[in-house]
Order: structure tokens, then sequence, then C-alpha cells
């Protein structure tokens, strides 16, 4: 390439002042074929070139690059020496600053005269920061003197001075003060600093005995003054002055220093020793010792360490070393928790690779050894890991065997035997933590820190292999792919990416403001994070603004729409070193007096048969849950459960099989009575285990700007149901086996749970045959609640992992009915009116009581005991359990059973509602799974019906009616108020939007929703979690409906213009978590509906937008908003297909009121606000309009002759569907939602 065009190739040494954006030696791109470069500085030529000559002052020893009137004396320098000439004045520029030439006169003139004797040399002139202009307090210095402006100065006491005139004062031959004004009543004269930088271009410091004038551009020296006193008088004598001698030499340090704290800062804080080796010019003048990093201190304190070990590979991936980290507290961007580093022995080469759970470990190290085959041509002979259960799982024993791969692991609690890994891990996650704490970046960037921390560390010189640098060893070695290597650059700094043309119109910004993030893998290009659009930039055209951190002040994630991410207070740091971890294990080894008497670490200390408690804390691995990936175990969540799981990491000892404990075990085999322990990995110890994880407590929180207590309370609830609802605030639910382990009340409850499993046979242990497969099971944990709103009990409940199972072979039929919550709120509604009671019922381990007709293996429950004998074996099930597909439909049919013949009656509108009439009298029951309801005004039976009950299953008396799935049940003399205060605080919570500004509507008016080309994808997973919670919510919260029907229309592919509109939904929520339904108690038992339709209101494919809400005595009960599948014709079409919608709602309420005993010959009526609808409905005389929809016309005919419907006429103003078809102001929104009976019990007042 021709010189001219690539300036970059032919750069000088490396300023110690530079500032510019071009790569010193040894960063630039290598050439195909040659060897790779690295951050090593190439060794220049001893030959000087021919006619050389410095174009700043003229000396024919050196170029202007090395000129020391630019880059500052040595300290060897004899200042006695003739001053180098300055040919032509010019100011020196770098070559890559495209900045104008400087005026010579202007500032090549000014700026030798300051060091140029003068006639004026006994007139002392003193430097002054505070003067506004030059003064003078004699009148001849003055060339000529004319009237001033400025007729009176203030001096610093306020006292004031006369200007008896101005003028201009020549110093030298090449330099004149302008605008100097007279004042008689100083005492010196004044040089301003303010006027002097101005004029000159150039930077003015202070130290403690001088002070130096250097210029801005150029970085050169141009003069100095000196100390007398307490002041700095300008001092215009020979440069050959020593004070001018220490100026120069200050100078040159500090701006060495400044230089060596880029590079430092650059890659990744590499220490200075190695600084020193990658660039031993940066050093000129200073020693190591002059530096001290206070992030490094912070972020790489450790301990001594061991003995080196001599044995090493002498060729590339002979030996490889492994180990995986995490999990670390905070998700990366892309989701991960852990990351896996892969090291070669010979060269030091490190790869390292996220993972969301560690099991993905066996896919990680198979995408490696085909990339070392197939990149480097060479096959891994030797992998040397830790002893976790990540690596001696099946499937990496079955691919190490396949490959031919020699597998060793170190013994157990000896870490020192994968030093070299650790060690990686340790030096790692020192530069991560240097990236981060130097730049205020927040710790969600660790992904990426890490990524740069692997480049840099694979680019710099190491001392195990003679100072070269891994990848220049590597490529040395074998034959390697050229690598692109790009001048490293502070991580976390700002960084303007270049738009090209293509994508911004001609007044838009021609870059965008980014943090740069690290380097491209396979491209020559930088990584630039857009933390607005969420966007990754990968260019080379990028401005770096590395002494600006893109995140200012304490570390966190950039808010949208007022929220703020959630991070625990007084959390643990997320990079908690490894050795710590190991310390820690070893002590519990050492000193813990369990372990007394066990013949080796590894041995499971022996338990009489009959030791207290059916569970112990775990210390050895269930295989099955070791191969089931922890994705699989999310799938199964409720929609109550959190978003992020935080899981622990496992410890590198570890006993890894149930069959590998009695190797270790003195115990003969023959002493079936030992239990054995098959359990889940076993965690270390965190020091805030045991503590309930944060919730919402108002009173504890910090003073935020939009505080959640503004928005919620309890002072006007009853004191029996206020404690009900405290304890659903602070009751910490376990999310993993360990922490339920470490808790004695979560510990007894699993106790409790496998007894009962025990007590009705619901398994027996046998081997597993062959060619059948296992599944899964796992705990949940739920608190059940007394009457009186005090804790019950604790529940802990085994539930199988059925999704797992295959159809046709683990089961058949599946569907079993669960309660219509439009059921629910119809009976809510029913015993407001008529004063009934509302009792609730549990039944313990329900699905217990269903016979299993399939045959279905199950592994071992986790955290639970298995004897010698039972060792490798499986559960046979017999009876349904919690989470196999076909429990709940076994458990319903055995329940429905039961409850006919006690002579109740299975509605046809509802299959889980049971009635019984019986003189007059009626009794209700509603059961959802294993949690019933039962209501009516008939005392006795439901007293005779508990009883039966009781004797048919294993029943628990609830008391009233306070919390049922998730909802929320108030009671007082104005009716019953249900909602879902709980569920909406959790919701912020999980989200980190608890503190986030509240909004009045959960969306926005006009609003342009869709899939659009431009539109930039949001993480669908989370995207997906936070719509279904959201959906659950709207049962009881009509005023969402219409909001998330639009989100929930994008699942597939969702953007961030999605995304927004899902927080403003959330941001809706935290103006009123406890707002509801109220049922008032009415006189008549009315039942109506309103309807109604958005013609054409998608922007996407112009649907129209249908809803409807019905009433039943005067209290919503049902509601819907759905998208029409066609697109309408005309708005009468729209309107005439929602009436349909809503007829259908209509007759079935009608239905289930017949079920119930309450017929009515009076018309439903259902309000429409279209005229042209409501005559299609009455006459068929549009026959053009309608006859493509003649089925709904039909529909709608026969009911309105039968006189079953009326459609009265509303007027828009009074339309309360209109809320569930388009956005709306904020006024019309709490105007429908007040006629709705919304209320909010729990607003502050």
């Amino acid at each position: 390439m021709n010189a001219n065009k690539n300036p970059q190739r032919i750069l000088p040494p490396l300023s110690s002042a530079s500032t510019s954006t071009v790569p010193p030696p040894g960063f630039s791109q290598a050439k195909s074929g040659a060897p790779q470069q690295s951050f090593l500085p190439r060794k220049s030529s001893s030959i000087r070139p021919r006619g050389l000559v410095c174009q700043h002052c003229g000396d024919a020893s050196h170029s202007k690059w090395k000129c020391y009137e630019i880059v500052g004396y040595p300290e060897w320098w004899d200042f006695t020496k003739k001053p180098r000439k300055n040919i032509g004045g010019k100011v020196a520029v770098a070559p890559t600053c495209s900045l104008p030439q400087a005026n010579v006169t202007k500032t090549g003139n000014l700026g030798r005269s300051l060091n140029v004797n003068t006639s004026a040399s006994n007139t002392t002139w003193i430097i002054d920061t505070g003067a506004s202009d030059h003064m003078t307090n004699d009148p001849d210095l003055l060339q000529s003197i004319k009237p001033s402006a400025q007729a009176i100065i203030s001096t610093a006491d306020g006292s004031p001075s006369s200007v008896i005139g101005e003028g201009s004062v020549i110093l030298s031959p090449s330099l004149t003060l302008d605008t100097v004004l007279v004042v008689p009543s100083l005492a010196y004269n004044l040089l301003s600093v303010s006027q002097i930088t101005a004029a000159l271009s150039c930077l003015v410091i202070f130290w403690p005995a001088f002070c130096i004038f250097q210029d801005i551009l150029t970085r050169k020296i141009l003069g100095y003054g000196v100390r007398r006193g307490n002041l700095y008088y300008l001092d215009l004598t020979d440069k050959g002055n020593q004070k001018l001698g220490q100026a120069h030499k200050a100078g040159g340090v500090e701006d060495a220093k400044a230089a060596v704290w880029l590079w430092h800062r650059r890659l990744g804080h590499l220490s200075f020793g190695y600084l020193r080796k990658l660039k031993p010019h940066l050093f000129s003048g200073v020693s190591d010792s002059d530096f001290k990093c206070h992030v490094c201190e912070l972020a790489k304190s450790h301990r001594i360490s061991y003995s080196p070990s001599f044995n090493k590979s002498s060729i590339p991936f002979m030996t490889v070393h492994s180990d995986v980290w995490g999990p670390a507290k905070y998700s990366t961007m892309s989701g991960a928790k852990y990351f896996v580093t892969f090291i070669d022995e010979c060269t030091r080469m490190t790869w390292v690779m996220l993972m969301k759970n560690k099991w993905e470990l066996c896919q990680a190290f198979q995408a490696f050894h085909k990339m070392v085959s197939s990149q480097y041509q060479r096959k891994i002979q030797v992998l040397q890991s830790d002893n976790g259960g990540e690596y001696t799982s099946n499937a990496m024993a079955e691919f190490c065997q396949s490959q031919g791969i020699h597998h060793q692991t170190s013994c157990a609690y000896t870490p020192q035997q994968n030093g070299l890994a650790e060690r990686k891990n340790r030096q790692l996650l020192e530069v991560i933590r240097a990236s981060l704490f130097g730049m205020n970046v927040p710790r969600e960037y660790w992904g990426e820190a890490l990524k740069s921390a692997t480049y840099l560390i694979n680019r710099t010189p190491s001392s195990v292999i003679d100072f070269e640098t891994p990848q220049q060893k590597l490529c040395r070695l074998v034959s390697a792919p050229t690598l692109p290597n790009l001048e490293p650059r502070v991580f976390g700094c700002v960084a303007y990416v270049h738009i090209p043309k293509p994508l911004r119109n001609k007044l838009d910004p021609c870059a965008k403001r980014c943090i740069f993030v690290g380097y491209a893998e396979f491209k020559k290009g930088y990584r630039c994070y857009d933390p607005q659009t969420k966007t990754l930039h990968v260019s080379l055209d990028v401005s770096f603004h590395e002494g600006e951190a893109y995140f200012t002040g304490k570390a966190q994630e950039p808010s949208l729409q007022g929220e703020k991410r959630y991070m625990e207070e007084n959390s643990q740091d997320i990079f908690s070193e490894i050795e710590e971890v190991e310390e820690r294990l070893l002590q519990q080894v050492l000193f813990n007096p369990s372990n007394e008497g066990t013949t080796s670490s590894n041995s499971t200390p022996a338990a009489p048969a009959d030791s207290e408690g059916f569970l112990d804390p775990p210390n050895c691995l269930n295989q099955s849950d070791r191969l089931m990936e922890q994705t699989e175990e999310e799938a199964d969540l409720p929609p109550s459960t959190p978003l992020h799981e935080d899981t622990s990491r496992e410890t590198h000892p570890q006993v890894n099989h149930c069959q590998e404990v009695s190797l270790y075990n003195p115990i003969e085999s023959n002493h079936s009575s030992v239990p054995i322990r098959h359990v889940e990995p076993r965690y270390p110890q965190r020091s805030n285990k045991g503590i309930p994880r944060k919730q919402y407590e108002p009173e504890l929180r910090a003073k935020v700007k939009y505080p959640i207590a503004n928005h919620v309370s309890t002072h006007r609830l009853s004191e029996s149901y206020a404690l009900t609802i405290n304890q659903l605030s602070t009751v910490a639910i376990p999310r993993t086996v360990q922490e339920a382990l470490d808790d004695p009340k979560w510990r007894t409850a699993m106790n409790e749970e496998m007894e009962a499993l025990q007590k009705n046979a619901t398994w027996e242990i046998v081997p597993l045959p062959q060619g059948k497969k296992t599944v899964g099971c796992r705990w949940i944990y739920t608190v059940k609640l007394k009457a009186d709103g005090g804790i019950d009990r604790y529940k802990a409940r085994l539930v199988a992992k059925g999704y797992t199972q295959k159809y046709g072979v683990d089961y058949q039929e599946t569907f079993a009915p669960v309660a219509k919550i439009n059921t629910i709120r119809i009976l809510m509604s029913l015993a407001a009116t008529y004063d009934w009671p509302l009792q609730q019922y549990d039944v313990k381990n329900a699905f217990l009581h269903g016979d299993l007709e399939e045959e279905v293996y199950m592994d071992m429950p986790p955290g639970s005991q298995c004897r010698l004998s039972e060792v490798g074996k499986v559960c046979r099930l017999k009876k349904s359990l919690y989470g196999l597909k076909q429990s709940p439909r076994a458990w319903f049919g055995r329940f429905t059973k039961a409850m006919k013949a006690f002579g109740y009656r299975q509605s046809n509108s509802d299959h889980t509602l049971f009635i019984r009439r019986k003189a007059g009298k009626l009794t209700v029951l509603i059961v959802y799974v294993d949690d019933m309801v039962v209501t009516g005004d008939d005392p006795v039976e439901r007293k005779a019906l508990q009883d039966y009950l009781a004797t048919e299953f294993e029943m628990k008396d609830l008391g009233k009616l306070k919390y049922f799935l998730g909802i929320e049940v108030a009671r007082s003399k104005e009716g019953i108020s249900l909602s879902q205060r709980k569920y909406v605080l959790d919701l912020l919570t999980d989200t980190g939007m608890l503190d986030c500004q509240p909004a009045d509507t959960p969306m926005e008016m006009n609003h342009r929703l869709g899939e659009w080309k431009d539109q930039v994808p949001a993480n669908k997973s989370r995207y997906q979690c936070l719509v279904g919670r959201l959906i659950y919510l709207s049962h009881t919260r009509p005023d969402i409906a219409y909001a998330v029907s639009v989100v929930s229309q994008f699942m597939h592919a969702p953007s961030e213009d999605h995304m927004n509109a899902v927080y403003r939904i959330l941001r809706y929520l935290k103006a009123a978590p406890g707002k509801g339904l109220l049922f008032a108690k009415k006189d008549k038992l009315i039942v109506e509906g309103y309807t109604d339709a958005d013609w054409a209101g998608s922007k996407v494919d112009r649907r129209s937008t249908s809803g409807y809400f019905t009433f039943v005595g005067g209290n919503l009960v049902t509601w819907r908003c759905k998208k029409q599948k066609v697109v309408a014709r005309s708005s009468a079409e729209a309107e005439f297909r929602g009436m349909a919608h809503g007829v259908c709602e209509l007759l079935w309420i009608r239905h289930l009121l017949k079920d119930l005993g309450f017929k009515s010959r009076k018309s439903m009526d259902l309000h429409c606000d279209n005229k042209a609808a409501i005559e299609i409905a009455h006459n068929p005389v549009q026959h053009d309009r309608t006859k493509h929809v003649e089925v709904d016309r039909h529909f709608i005919k026969e009911n309105l002759d039968r006189k079953i419907i009326r459609f009265p006429f509303v007027q828009s103003e009074e339309q309360l569907a209109d809320i569930l078809t388009k956005a709306v102001s904020g006024k019309v929104f709490n105007s429908s939602l007040d006629k709705l009976g919304m209320i909010d019990i729990y607003a502050p007042t």
C-alpha cells in the first residue's frame, strides 16, 4: 500500500503527550501470510535516513517527531547548549490532526518572545490569574496612550482604582501586549493569565517553584515564570536558566506519565512491569515505582500463589486446561451467568465462552474442539479440569472417549492441581473488575469486559513464555489464520460511531454516541454498544474519547422512561474470588466436627437408620439432575415465578454419583439400613444465606423520587386482613432446594411431604428397565395462611417434570377442566348480593388420590436419602403426582366421582362447579385443582359437605376466603373486593420498576405498534414472560385489557417499541398496585352488557378490535378484548361482529345462572353505540352489507325474536366498552373505570 495513502504505517514512537487516534507500531493489521502482530514494538533501524532535517528547529540530527522542543527534554539534557533554530516559526501539528497551521506572527513570534531579553527587563510583571486585563503603574512603558473605556477598576478588597488610559507595551521586538490599562495606584505590573492564554493559545501550569507556558496543540514549552515569595513573576531571562531546565524536565516527565497511564488503562490495567516490556519508550525518565493504581488494588488483590509446576507441554494443544466460573449475580446482555476458559498449556493462548448455565459446558467444549481441529489442524490430547459435575457428566465422558482425549481431573479439595486455569480466571477477573471500576461501567457489562480482557491478554507478553505474546507464540508454532489486531482502547469510554450516508438523512447527526465494549472477533472493527437503542455496532470508523466515561457517577444501567433497574442493596460482589470459596470449603472439611471419623473427604457420614428427619443437606449429585438443563426447568414455571432465578455455582471438589459414595464408605454393602444421601449439588454457603430476599416494605426502602409508598397502603384495612396482606408481602419463598434445606421451617415441610408420599405408596424403588427413560422432579414452595392472616404452614410440594413425557408412551388423555375465572367472579357477585359466606378448603396431596394407569419412572427426589441397596435405582410411580400430564385428569375424575356420590350435580356451563339445591336452599362448590371455595345459603349442608370430604380426602379448612389463585379477597359491608396487589408488587420488583415514574394510562393514544422493517428486536423470552404475567394480572384488572391485548399480538417477534409499551403498562400499574374490582350489594339481579368496536384501528392490517363488558347484579363479571380475524368493510360490520361475541357471552351467563337456580324471563340488554349495526340486527333490509356475515346475522336475529337479547342504543360518551377497543385520554379512561366499579382499597389517603 502506498505510504502516502496509509500514513499510519510510518508513525514514529508514541509521544508522551500525543492524543492521536492512529495506532502505534505493532497494532496494525498483519499482512496475509505474515506472522501475527502483537502489542510488542518493532525494532527500529540504526541507519539514519539521508536528508533528515527537523522541520521545527532546523537541526539535522533528528526529525520533527523526536524534537525535544515538542516532546520535552530528557533528564540528561544540557540546557547551556545553544538554542535550536526555529525555521519559519511553524507550529508542530500531528499528521493525523486535520488542524489549520497557526499564524506565524501571532503564535510563533509571541511564543519566542517570552524567552528573549528586553529593554524593559527592569520592569517586574506579576503573573496574575485574577486580573481581567494587563495593567501597569508606569505610563512611560506605553507606546501611545489613549483614554480607556474603563474609568475605574475594582481590586480584590472591592476598593476602586482609577484608570487614566490604556495602550500597548512592547516587551520585546516580537511581543506586544495590547490594551494595557494604566492604573497609577498599583505597585506592580500585572500580566493577566486569561489574556495571555488567549493570545498565545497556551496552557499555564503552576509548580511549587515555577510555572510554565505550554502550547496547547504542540505541547511545546513557550516560557516560564519563577516564584518569589508567594507570587509568580514573568522571567524573560536566557533559556539556559536552570529553572527553565527544571520546567522542561517536569513537563516532559508529566507528559510521559500521562502516556503510561493512558496505555495502562487501554490494556485493561496491565501491570507496569509488563507495560515497560511492551512499550519501553514510554518509560523514558520514569520508573515503575512512580505508578500506583488504586483501581488495580481494588481489582487484583489476591493471596500468595503456590509453588509453580515444572511440567510443561512442548507443542500446542497437547494439554488444554479448563475451568468454569459462575454464577454471576448479574446476567450479561445475552443472559449468560457463567463462562468457561480453555487455555493451551504450551502457548498460554486463552479462549472463553459465555454460558447461561454450566451444563452447556459439553456443548462448548465440543465447539472448541472442532475449532482447534479446523483452524489449527491439531488434536487435543489431554483435558485438565477440576472435579466439578459439569466436567464429569456422562456427555463429557462419552465425547472425550470418542475423540481419544485423556481427561485428567484434580483431586478433591486440591484446586492447585488445576492452578493454570484458576490463575487464568483470576487474571481475567482482575482485568474485568479494573475495566468496570475504572470507568464506572455497570456490572451487567461483565460479559463484554470478559471478551475484551481475553483479547488483550492474548496480545500482551507473558514471562512464562519468555515475554512473547500467546498469539505470537501460537502463530509461530502452528499455521494459524490471520486475525485482526486493533489498537487497544479504554474499555467503557465514549465512542462516536460513524453513521454511513445511506443510513442517515442530510441533516441527521453523522455519528452515534456509544460505549466502547471491546473488539470484534472475526472482523476488523470495534464493538460499540448504544444503551439507548440497545444496539451493538461493529465498525472501524470510530472516534474515541478515552478520557470520558460513558457512565458517570455510580455504575448503574441507564433508565428508560423513568424506571431504574433493580439492584439489591448490600448485595455481594458478582466477582467473588474462587480461592475464597475453596478456602471456605477446606475449612469446613478440616474443622467441621460432623466430619470427624470419616476415612476420606469425599465419604458420606453415615447416619443411623432412626435419625431424625428424612432430609439432610445434600453432598451428592443426582445424575439425572446433573443432565437436566436449567432452561428446561424454567420452561415449566408458573406465571408467578420471578423472571430471573438466582442459582449457585457448584464448587470443584464434588462426589458425582451416589454409586461412588459406596467406594469410600467403610460400611459394608450388607448394611442396607444405612441411608445414603441422594441429592442435588452442594453449593457453597453465602454470607446472606437464610436472609429473606428483599420484598416490598415501604418503611424500609430508601428514599426515591417516586416511592411506592405513595401508591399503596394498608391503613384502611381491618387488623386481621392487614395481617394477611403483610404475611403475603414479607414471607420469603425459597428458590432453590439448598435455600430450603438451610431453613428449618422449609426443611420440615419437605420432610412432611416425603412422609405423605410414602404413606400414600406413591412409588416403589426399582431398577430402571432397559429402554425406559425417567422424568425428573423438583420442589415447589408456598405458604398457607390461617383465617386470621397468620401463617398456617409452610408447604413444600414435589412435582414431576412432566414436560419430558411423550404422548402415547408416558400418557394418553390429559384433559382436565379447571375453574373459569369468569365463573368465580359471578359467584363473588352473587355472594355480595345475597350475603353468602365464602369458605376455603385445601386438599392435601390431592393428586396422590388419583391412580396412575401408565408405566412412569421418575428420578429420586432432590434432597432425599436413599439406602445403600437403593443406589442407582429409580421410582416407579403408582399414584399420580403433581407435574405429570395425566395427573390432573386422574385427580379430577376421582373428585367428581365423590361429589356425585354425595348428591351434587355438575354444571354444564362450568364442569368444575358442583351444585346442590335442598329445601329451597343452595350450596355451591367450585374447585381449582386442589383449592376449593364453598358458598351458598345453607349452613347445614355446607357443614355436611365439609365432613364428607374430610372422610374422602385429607382436608384443611382455611377459613374465610382471603387469598385464592393469587387473588386477594377483602370483604366489608360495602361488598367484596378482588385485587392482585402482591402480584403487581412482585412484578414491579422483579422487573426493577418498583421506583419508576407512574403513568396515568396503560397505553399512549394514537400508538403505531406493529411490525415494521426498521424495528430493533427485543429479548423474546423476557418479553413473552412479561406479557404472560400481565395476561394473568388482567383477571382482576380490566383497565389493562386492551393494552395487554395489543402487546400480546407480537409475542413471536417483539421489538424495542413493543417492550417499551410493556414497560408503559408496568408504569401504569405502579400508580395503583392495589386497584381491583368491587362487587357491591345490589337489589336486583340484572344481566346486561356493553359492546363496541374500533373499525380498522390496526395500522398494520386494518383489522378492527372489538370488546365487551358484562354485568351481573350491576357488578362487572366478564370482559373481553379481541382483534377480529377478518377485515371489516364498514364500521357497522365491525360493530355487528362485536355484537355477536357479546351475545355469546350473555347466553353463557344466562345458562350458568339457570344452573344455579336463577331463572329470568326478562331480556338481557347489550348496549351499542352504532345505530347501523342495531338496524341490521333488527332488519335484514341491508342485504348487500350483511350477506357475507349471514351466520352472525341469523344468530343475533334468532335471539332477538326469542326476546332473550335487546340492543339499546347508547351515546358514544356513555359507551363503557370504548376503553377495550383503543387507547383513550386519561380523563375518559378514569371516568370509565369509575363506572366499571374499580376501586383501590390500598390507596393512601
